[in-house]
């Protein structure tokens, strides 16, 4: 019964940490805004949230290592202060070198430092569940975006999109201060009670990397989240520009994504641990290239928009709830934090790529081909990936 209290407890904590970092999937609200009120290119603003997708992505290569060593409650706890310091910072900024600092650079760093901690802490507590609770977990950092949706429209509304960053910042910091202190390692040996771990022992980084299934992976994750990161940072814009729709209706595409990006977060992370991580990996890869093809090639309706943009989300949620349990499937659990870490860079690199195919394509519905494309690639990837050979175990 202590087992399975402390246990709960700590998803409570992750489930926290996660709604206030998943904040950042609410960008789209800000595009518009900020370069009304600085006379900013809309390219500019956007290339703010590119960065601080990069930043957070690449920081979890230090972070899943420190919160191996150190515990989660230290790590996430200075994460959240990092990330409410930058939103508060952010609602100074007058220059575009400011934005990209305070808000990309400080408030990127410190979701990075947040961001692995539940994932590792959640997948070491539920071994035999692992799909289930990273759904959970990161499900939640999906539902960020819808739960403060609503507030961040009404604080621009009401006190500006500059001060809007401010009172963010206050509210995530409260709330992620409270889920941090409820982290924190299991003192029993995980392993003893699964029964879904394929190998005996442990890979670290180091034997990760010499690993072929690695790179698929890796490369799985890039192609796999390129076309649901560029819709979600965008969706706004996109409804707007490729769909007719006046402002107030594409903003409704914001929510949206947020809500299906968690439903996927969590539905596919079910799934996968009834059907097989590799075997939803390429449905999703099917789903989502069909849904991003349409958007490529014809002019959607209202709701055929809103649909596609619901199928996305719905994907791209699952390919960060189905790729951590398949990094410990294949990896392990002890070295989850670190290996996890290396791994989630092709989920950063594809949120640089995202605005360069719109730059280089010239427009979205050529970017949404090319998106389309690499999703193909990516479902070519994914039924190549072999489980990786068992290692000497390390003393």
């Amino acid at each position: 019964m202590k087992i399975s209290f402390n246990r709960w407890w700590v998803v409570i904590g992750a489930i926290l940490v996660q709604l206030c970092i998943g904040g950042v999937y609410t960008w789209s609200l800000f595009n518009q805004p900020l370069a009304n009120a600085y006379g900013w290119e809309t390219n500019s603003v956007y290339l703010a949230y590119s960065i601080v997708i990069f930043i957070f992505a690449f920081t979890t290569i230090i972070s899943g290592r420190l919160q191996d060593k150190f515990g989660p409650r230290k790590i996430a706890t200075i994460g959240i202060v990092l990330y409410s310091a930058g939103l508060m910072l952010t609602s100074t900024a007058e220059s575009l070198w400011q934005l990209y600092l305070y808000y990309s650079l400080i408030a990127g760093v410190g979701i990075g430092f947040v961001y692995v901690c539940p994932l590792s802490t959640c997948v070491k507590w539920f071994p035999d569940k692992k799909g289930f609770i990273t759904g959970i977990a990161v499900g939640a950092f999906g539902l960020g975006g819808f739960l403060f949706n609503s507030f961040i429209q009404s604080f621009i509304e009401s006190v500006g999109v500059s001060r809007a960053f401010f009172y963010q910042g206050i509210i995530y910091m409260i709330i992620g201060l409270i889920g941090a202190q409820l982290l924190r390692q299991p003192k029993i040996n995980t392993s003893e009670v699964s029964d879904k771990i394929i190998n005996d022992n442990e890979f670290t980084v180091t034997q990760m990397i010499k690993t072929k299934s690695f790179y698929l992976i890796w490369f799985i994750y890039l192609t796999g989240t390129i076309t649901g990161l560029l819709v979600i940072g965008l969706a706004k814009d996109i409804g707007m520009d490729v769909a007719g729709l006046a402002p107030e209706i594409a903003a409704n595409a914001v929510a949206l994504a947020a809500i299906f990006n968690a439903l996927g977060r969590i539905t596919w992370g079910i799934l996968s641990d009834k059907l097989g991580r590799l075997r939803v990996i390429s449905v999703m890869f099917g789903l989502t290239a069909v849904a991003v093809g349409l958007l490529s090639t014809i002019t959607p309706n209202t709701w055929l928009f809103f649909s596609i943009v619901a199928i996305i989300a719905f994907c791209f949620g699952g390919f960060l709830a189905v790729i951590p349990p398949l990094t410990s499937d294949y990896y392990g659990i002890k070295n989850l934090g670190a290996n996890y870490g290396l791994v989630y860079q092709g989920y950063g690199i594809a949120a640089l790529v995202g605005p360069m195919l719109i730059s280089l394509a010239g427009g979205f519905k050529p970017a949404f081909l090319i998106a389309a494309l690499l999703t193909i690639v990516g479902l070519i990837l994914s039924l190549l990936v072999k489980p990786p050979l068992q290692i000497k175990p390390i003393d």
